[in-house]
């Protein structure tokens, strides 16, 4: 069983791209805060690399903004590839199936909130998102 929840806020908001095939992809890094204060009593976070997928990217890129309160729930991924000088690079991230909006962040410009509520009736997200480091990947590749 793969699943992940995580909480934590946005720590930039996110960065909507599209593969090959025109499918949208975005990318945010979540900072969740640990369960215990270090010994400085100072709580410590971690950063989680997020990727999102199709509809629910383009929601994401929409919607969140640096510093948005969300619950994200989603599977762990880890791809492996070689750079340009030939190191092994390794990433880990969670391949988002749901994003859950927590606060309503600041108000739109119509004077509603800019978003709040689920984005959970987005189709499951997929395998192989691209990031700067990775290689790009081709839709044949991609199993949509």
């Amino acid at each position: 069983m793969n699943n992940v929840t995580l909480v934590g806020r946005l720590t930039r908001a996110p960065e909507l791209r599209y593969t090959s095939g025109q499918v949208p992809v975005a990318n945010f890094t979540l900072a969740v805060d640990r369960p215990f204060v270090n010994q400085s009593g100072e709580r410590e976070a971690d950063f989680i690399p997020i990727v999102a997928w199709r509809g629910l990217a383009e929601t994401c890129a929409k919607h969140l903004q640096k510093g948005r309160l969300v619950a994200v729930q989603g599977q762990l991924r880890t791809r492996r590839w070689e750079d340009k000088e030939g190191n092994r690079r390794l990433a880990v991230e969670v391949v988002a199936d749901r994003v859950e909006f927590l606060d309503w962040g600041k108000q739109s410009k119509s004077g509603e909130p800019a978003g709040g509520g689920a984005a959970e009736d987005i189709p499951e997200a997929e395998d192989a998102p691209e990031t700067e480091d990775a290689p790009e990947t081709e839709e044949e590749a991609v199993p949509f």
